[in-house]
């Protein structure tokens, strides 16, 4: 079907068959997202439903869209408190295809993106929506990662101190005006930098939109999506960044009035104290890490704001990502007020 960019449904039931996946009847296909991110299909023949995962088909970069990775963290996680989708097939060959691509089980649910989502829920939903998700969050961190085979994962030894190395350089790459605030911010953060900390699997990316909530019932998460970014590291940085994305700046980032950011779901302090609670982690050295995700945040955001200066953007609503950026910067100043190393 010539329709479906980056998809060849004969070579796919082909692959299918030969994996002794069960088909009924022709394959067909719906594309749910494109563009520059990976490519998603729904699949679905006369009886079953799935999700296909593969790289865009221009713009590679090496490591880019690492679809196969997503795929062993979530077949490793199955059968742990965390909820994912059941992985079905994994594809490496790019003769199949013309790129690497992943199968797994079609998760029936809902999606709550923007603050209009909410509108349809109680406060009682929505207090058990929070609850549940930051349960969900610690059950990740509690996962011992030797035990179900990701070891291998990442190098949780030295993360942090990697982290802010990493996001000043990358503000260094894409800033388009100098500003004393995030050089201030950066040293800060350097001389506040832990000696010891923790290591878990961390999701890098953890909000309510990165996961598939249960049809008709918001206080089950079906499951956690969007695993891209996923490694082992500190889970207090996957902590303070659920948290500080509830600034209402995280907005101009992704150009939509985001559920997230609703003034009625838990603030950031109550989030905090129910990882503690749900998780049994302290949260040791908690300014740092609030500090922490708001540079990356402002970061991104002017990231963002680069792109659109030059162009490169697709869509709208990314004109004000910049006007983020002073605001998370100053979140992140304010954080370390006072903080003991």
């Amino acid at each position: 079907m010539s329709e479906h960019r980056g998809l060849d449904l004969v070579a796919l039931r082909k692959f299918l068959s030969e994996s002794d996946v069960p088909l009924d009847g022709e394959l067909r296909a719906d594309l749910i997202s494109g563009g520059k991110s990976n490519l998603t299909y729904a699949i679905f023949d006369d009886s079953s439903r799935w999700v296909l995962r593969r790289p865009p088909t221009a713009g590679l970069t090496p490591s880019a869209h690492d679809v196969a990775r997503e795929f062993r963290i979530t077949s490793a996680l199955q059968g742990t408190d965390v909820p994912v989708a059941a992985t079905v097939a994994l594809c490496e060959d790019d003769s199949v295809m013309g790129a690497p691509f992943t199968v797994v089980e079609h998760v029936t649910g809902q999606v709550i993106r923007t603050k209009s989502d909410l509108e349809a829920l109680s406060g009682d939903d929505i207090d058990a929506c929070t609850g549940e998700l930051v349960r969900v969050l610690g059950a990740l961190h509690n996962v011992d990662y030797d035990a179900v085979g990701l070891g291998a994962l990442g190098r949780p030894d030295g993360y942090v101190a990697r982290q802010v190395t990493l996001w000043a350089s990358q503000w260094g790459r894409v800033k388009t005006t100098d500003s004393a605030d995030v050089d201030r911010l950066h040293a800060a953060l350097v001389e506040s930098i832990p000696q010891q900390s923790e290591s878990s699997i961390v999701h890098g990316d953890y909000r309510i939109d990165n996961t598939i909530l249960a049809a008709g019932d918001v206080s089950t998460v079906a499951a956690v999506v969007d695993w891209e970014l996923s490694t082992l590291g500190d889970p207090l940085t996957d902590v303070a960044l659920m948290c500080v994305y509830r600034h209402p700046a995280l907005d101009l980032v992704l150009g939509e009035p985001a559920a997230w950011t609703s003034p009625r779901l838990p603030s950031a302090d109550d989030l905090a104290q129910r990882y503690t609670v749900a998780s049994g982690r302290e949260l040791v050295h908690w300014n740092f890490y609030l500090a922490l995700a708001n540079f990356k945040l402002a970061v991104i955001a002017e990231g963002i704001n680069h792109r659109y200066r030059v162009g490169a953007t697709v869509g709208e609503g990314f004109d004000k990502a910049g006007d983020a950026v002073p605001e998370f910067i100053a979140a992140g100043l304010r954080a370390l007020k006072g903080q003991t190393v």
